[in-house]
């Protein structure tokens, strides 16, 4: 009796199982959508495959070799949704992406909270190894590799950026969200992409909040402040390893010289690409801190 009492408690479990493994793999399938219906304007020789490296000296993992840009998917749990959706840009110096603590985790974290988040990746300047991390910093300084990313791949990178946010607005009623309620945040080559984005924009790519964290910002030489900028979240570590902390401070100067509103937090540790990594340092926090802002701001609430 003791045998049959356990199978048929097994078999009561199975029903149970089965849903908690299906909602397990629905949390984990995400709608991957392809940014232009063909072929991205500028790329269209390329055809390189993307690829994913686990070891690399940056310790992440990276996606690479991007050539046809997508957005990633990542909605609240059903009833939790406000109306707001957040592109996310991963950093990788426009070689690679930070495709989880700048980019999934960040997802995740806005999800939780309520808002759809798209995970953005941007097309990169191609690797030539398996290696795109130790290419990257083989080519800092390299004359001829700066002026490539500077006059090519990054302004192909915004335009991915402003294209992800045109998409988004475009199928709001799809995802439930709110088209006045769609902002940009992205990492050091994704804050590049985050700012150009907020720099330039019409009616369909405008954001309507923007968080530009750790970003090259030095990239724009002269910044003008759109007559109707959005406002703006700024973030970085004064120990930055690229230091891109003074430019951050000087954005912000910008933004609040042409009465526009920003906030800026800059904490004396956390290094260059803390994202969403847990070092024990007050860096960790910021994230809770754009959660405050984005309430502020209105974003929240249904």
């Amino acid at each position: 009796m003791k045998n049959k009492s356990l199978k048929i408690k097994m078999l009561k479990s199975i029903p149970i199982l089965l849903v908690s493994l299906i909602t397990a793999f629905a949390v984990q399938a995400q709608q991957v959508i392809p940014l232009y219906p063909g072929k991205a304007p500028g790329s269209e020789t390329w055809n390189w495959t993307e690829k994913t490296s686990e070891k690399n000296a940056w310790n992440t993992t990276v996606v690479y070799n991007v050539a046809t840009p997508t957005l990633t998917v990542y909605l609240p749990a059903t009833g939790k949704a406000n109306g707001t959706a957040v592109v996310v840009a991963p950093g990788g110096g426009f070689q690679a992406l930070s495709i989880n603590s700048e980019g999934i985790d960040v997802a995740k974290w806005l999800a939780e909270k309520g808002i759809t988040a798209f995970v953005l990746k941007y097309r990169l300047n191609k690797s030539e190894t398996d290696d795109p991390v130790s290419e990257f910093m083989k080519g800092l300084g390299n004359p001829a590799i700066g002026k490539k990313i500077n006059d090519t791949i990054i302004p192909m990178c915004i335009a991915d950026g402003s294209k992800a946010i045109a998409y988004v607005r475009a199928n709001a009623n799809q995802y439930g969200i709110n088209p006045n309620k769609i902002g940009i945040i992205g990492f050091s080559a994704g804050g590049t992409v985050t700012l150009g984005a907020t720099l330039a924009y019409d009616e369909t790519s405008k954001p309507n909040f923007s968080a530009p964290i750790y970003p090259f910002a030095t990239y724009f030489k002269d910044i003008k402040v759109p007559a109707d900028a959005p406002p703006m979240f700024i973030c970085a570590a004064t120990n930055d390893s690229f230091g891109f902390a003074p430019d951050c401070a000087n954005l912000y100067n910008t933004w609040i010289k042409a009465k526009k509103s920003a906030e800026l937090h800059i904490y004396s540790q956390g290094g260059h690409g803390f994202g969403m990594r847990k070092q024990n340092l007050p860096s960790d926090q910021w994230i809770d801190l754009f959660g405050d802002w984005l309430v502020q701001n209105g974003m929240m609430g249904k």
